[in-house]
């Protein structure tokens, strides 16, 4: 099935995933090529990244400072302009209202026409990876946010008492999944992309631009085109 959305670009996009260098894996062609058409990007990263380092001389607290440069430095080559760090801790998260209530006030806040996040029904990608429980609650919790949260005026009446008015997303894209409806030609963005997974040194070797280059032919496979990312997106009626 070729692509339905050559010629689709928002006017603002807000990603939320669990941790610096996610949405790169998930989303960054798509991203650079919505910003060089004019697009307002957010990056959301819900946790500090703070667990992933096998160096014994690392601390939590460094590991997170330098996951945050990182993730600045990836999303500033993919034209974002905003970032907002949750801060929740790496490993441990949880579906809590707390966390869909805080979400929803980002959603609120920044009013994006279009959120992507992770997929969380899908578990299992492969018969090698499993998906990251940071990665599912994350998306639980965001699906969760858009809708119905952040479009319903009296859920979290905090968020009215602190100025943010109801808002409506008009696209929920959700990556990571195995029901994609969607596909994305990234072939003009492709080195950016990589580019953007090489700017997370704590966390990648070289080799992820070659890992990147077949990961984006996988998600094309089928289509009419070489290199994509593929989403399931559910556009909100209204």
């Amino acid at each position: 099935m070729p692509s339905n959305v050559d010629l689709y670009v928002p006017a603002s996009v807000m990603v939320v995933v669990a941790h610096p260098d996610d949405a790169e894996f998930m989303t960054a062609g798509t991203v650079a090529r919505w910003t060089r058409a004019g697009a307002n990007a957010t990056y959301v990263i819900v946790t500090k990244g703070d667990k992933g380092s096998d160096d014994p001389e690392m601390t939590p607290s460094n590991l997170a400072e330098v996951r945050e440069r990182e993730q600045r430095a990836a999303g500033t080559l993919l034209g974002v302009t905003s970032f907002e760090f949750m801060g929740y801790p790496d490993g441990y998260l949880e579906h809590t209202l707390e966390l869909r209530r805080d979400i929803a006030r980002l959603i609120r806040r920044h009013r994006p026409e279009v959120v992507i996040c992770f997929d969380p029904t899908n578990r299992f990608f492969s018969d090698s990876y499993v998906n990251h429980p940071d990665h599912r609650a994350s998306g639980d919790a965001t699906i969760d946010a858009v809708f119905p949260t952040a479009r319903d005026r009296l859920t979290f009446p905090e968020l009215l008492a602190d100025g943010l008015e109801p808002h409506k997303v008009s696209q929920l894209w959700l990556g990571g999944t195995a029901q994609p409806n969607v596909w994305v030609n990234i072939a003009d963005t492709l080195k950016l992309k990589c580019k953007a997974l090489l700017a997370h040194p704590s966390q990648l070797g070289p080799d992820i631009a070659e890992f990147a280059v077949e990961m984006a032919r996988g998600s094309a496979a089928g289509q009419d085109f070489e290199f994509g990312e593929s989403f399931r997106r559910i556009v909100f009626d209204g």
